[in-house]
């Protein structure tokens, strides 16, 4: 199943879906979180994790994550943010500081979604 990563900044986007890609995920790219919500919403659409960037154009990290889990309540949900120790991770979600190493990224995934 894929992991939908939700970044605005495309090069940032782009090198996480390379090292999620070259990790053994395939991956579902979205620029916002309005981009994010339509792959959430199709049912035909399974996904295994949501990697969100807190600060997005259209709707905050937190919002996004929340309309995730009333569309897919057992969807995990990894934040990125380079402000990690000023936010509060709700219940059930989890967080990764930026920047993050290949290796930080590999853990985190793993250590939510066991080894692809």
């Amino acid at each position: 199943m894929p992991l939908l990563v939700v970044e605005d900044d495309d090069i940032v986007r782009m090198l996480m879906v390379e090292v999620l890609d070259e990790l053994g995920y395939a991956v579902i790219e979205a620029a916002d979180a309005n981009a994010a919500l339509t792959v959430l919403e199709d049912p035909a659409q399974s996904l295994e994790l949501m990697m969100t960037d807190v600060g997005l154009p259209d709707m905050r990290g937190e919002e996004l994550a929340d309309k995730a889990r009333e569309l897919r309540p057992l969807l995990p949900v990894l934040f990125a943010s380079g402000y990690a120790e000023n936010l509060n991770v709700p219940e059930g979600m989890h967080l990764i500081g930026k920047p993050f190493s290949i290796d930080q990224l590999r853990d985190k995934v793993v250590a939510i979604l066991g080894a692809p």
